[in-house]
């Protein structure tokens, strides 16, 4: 695994290195500031301390760009990776002209990236920074006539709609908010499961999958599952992509 990442004009370092630092802002000219990773995420917004290290002092916003379109926000203020492009690649590739809801959109990476692909987005998002971010990304792009975007709990959020497709871009906890995933599926709905999870335990986490949906009254059938990314020694992001019956 690569023990940074670069995000816009910001690099973030997972150990208090200076002379690294310093031979990183040499070595990427278009990086303004070095930050280091002082902490996990915690909390409801899974947010993370970053200290900076090297470069310009304070500097924590930055403007990051993929897949065709820009995003604003504060990298301490707001849960984001840019390890999960090509998987927002991916989701972006499967969607035809569908009306699609975003579990918790953050900072609007997700919604931005799949509305031209999309008839509609919503997006959910209790983080008001992070819902402030995504409303000025959303203009930035200019997508406001594609994406609605909402400030609030899921869980309490009351939408009189159903959606072709649903992303839960949670890993740490998104089994808590199925219940939720389902009042706005129907049948036919294709669901977007994320989690973390060790190879040898990828037939468990599917069948875990179904048996919970399973108690909350649905029956679902496992599309896929699809390795995002590493988060640790030998424990992947993933993705269970799932449909409705």
């Amino acid at each position: 695994m690569r023990s940074y990442d670069i995000i816009g004009d910001v690099i973030i370092i997972k150990f208090n290195n200076k002379k690294f630092a310093n031979s990183l802002l040499k070595q990427h000219k278009n990086v303004k500031t070095i930050l280091f990773k002082s902490d996990i995420h915690r909390g409801k917004y899974r947010t993370q301390k970053l200290k900076v290290i090297a470069g310009k002092k304070k500097k924590k916003e930055t403007l990051y760009k993929e897949n065709n379109i820009s995003v604003r926000l504060n990298l301490e203020k707001v849960y984001f990776s840019p390890r999960l492009s090509n998987e927002r690649k991916r989701i972006n590739n499967l969607i035809r002209n569908e009306s699609v809801l975003v579990m918790f959109s953050g900072c609007g990476i997700y919604p931005l990236v799949i509305a031209k692909n999309s008839k509609e987005v919503y997006g959910i998002e209790l983080n008001k920074i992070a819902h402030k971010y995504a409303l000025e990304n959303v203009q930035l792009n200019k997508l406001s006539n594609k994406i609605n975007l909402i400030n609030g709990d899921v869980s309490k959020v009351k939408l009189n709609r159903k959606f072709d497709r649903i992303l839960m871009p949670l890993p740490k906890n998104a089994g808590d908010f199925l219940k939720d995933a389902f009042r706005f599926s129907r049948k036919g709905t294709i669901i977007h499961f994320y989690t973390f999870g060790q190879e040898k335990e990828f037939d468990e986490i599917k069948e875990d999958l179904i048996e919970k949906c399973s108690k909350l009254g649905k029956k679902i059938k496992i599309l896929g599952l699809v390795k995002c990314g590493q988060y640790s020694p030998f424990t992947y992001r993933i993705c269970v992509d799932f449909k409705v019956l």
